[in-house]
């Protein structure tokens, strides 16, 4: 027992240290965020702040009402999307994971090539704004990510799981495919449907690339890549006068203070939703891709 005692004091050691280490970059972000961009250049990067200051949030909120709007983006975006990728990632799944499924082989084979090989850029390009005429709307932002090979192929794995007996009683007492998979299959694959949720979650919310390609209307904005503008406008500013960022005894435009305050206002409402999804994220993800 006291052998086990030492393991179990020891492994618990090892895994604060661990917790320890990834929380430090986190107080290091906050800490900067609500320095002083003089303090910064001057001294360097602290635990805290030794020169508090909001300048790095004031420059972000200049223009709140635009802020706002950007918030109601991603969060219509990231909302709609993630419902929609995974009811989509899991109907293609369920019959993939069957093998009364007639067409099983082909689909199989188009999923998996599309992690290989894509059209490129330009007829991706092409294909949204000209054919289906999503340009500079919100369905630009939604429809490209709600097909995702990998997730399918996760959620295909996991579903093989639930015994096949389960299924059978299921038929005998006269349910359906459309009853079997909101009945059963989807109640015992919570933690690899949330997983793939929280995929989504992550994957729109951090995404400003479609909006750099479709959006115009700066109305429709998402939240990442408003701010992306904003660090490139002050980019170009103290590019423009590279004095401005050595004179410590003038107004400085504030850089590094932005930048972690970016990341603040960014990854904020991540950090509160992960917790939730936390109880079934390693489940989901571990056993899911035990095997393929």
């Amino acid at each position: 027992m006291k052998k086990k005692d030492a393991g179990l004091i020891i492994n618990h050691a090892v895994l604060a240290l661990f917790c320890l280490f990834c929380l430090v970059p986190i107080f290091v972000i906050i800490s900067i965020s609500l320095s002083s961009e003089r303090d910064i250049l001057r001294n360097g990067y602290w635990f805290f702040p030794r020169a508090f200051s909001l300048e790095g949030y004031q420059t972000i909120f200049k223009s709140p009402a635009a802020i706002l709007r950007s918030y109601q983006v991603s969060f219509i975006t990231t909302t709609c999307g993630c419902i929609l990728g995974v009811i989509v990632s899991s109907l293609i799944a369920y019959p993939l994971s069957r093998q009364s499924f007639r067409f099983k082989g082909v689909v199989s084979f188009l999923v998996f090539f599309t992690m290989l090989f894509n059209g490129g850029l330009v007829p991706w390009y092409m294909v949204v704004t000209r054919v289906l005429g999503l340009g500079n709307s919100i369905l630009a932002l939604i429809l490209p990510y709600v097909f995702s090979a990998w997730y399918i192929l996760l959620l295909r794995t996991y579903f093989k799981r639930v015994p096949l007996e389960l299924i059978e009683s299921a038929y005998m007492d006269g349910a359906n495919e459309p009853v079997i998979f909101s009945r059963i299959i989807v109640p015992l694959s919570k933690p690899a449907i949330a997983t793939i949720a929280l995929f989504y979650l992550l994957r729109y919310w951090n995404d400003w690339w479609l909006a750099l390609l479709y959006i115009d209307d700066q109305k429709l904005a998402p939240l990442q890549f408003t701010l992306h503008r904003i660090m490139a406008n002050i980019l170009f500013i103290t590019q423009m006068m590279p004095d401005a960022t050595i004179d410590l005894n003038t107004g400085l435009m504030p850089n590094e203070t932005v930048r972690m305050a970016m990341c603040m206002v960014a990854c904020g409402p991540m950090l509160f939703v992960f917790p939730f999804f936390q109880k079934y994220f390693v489940k989901g993800i571990t056993v899911g891709a035990l095997k393929g």
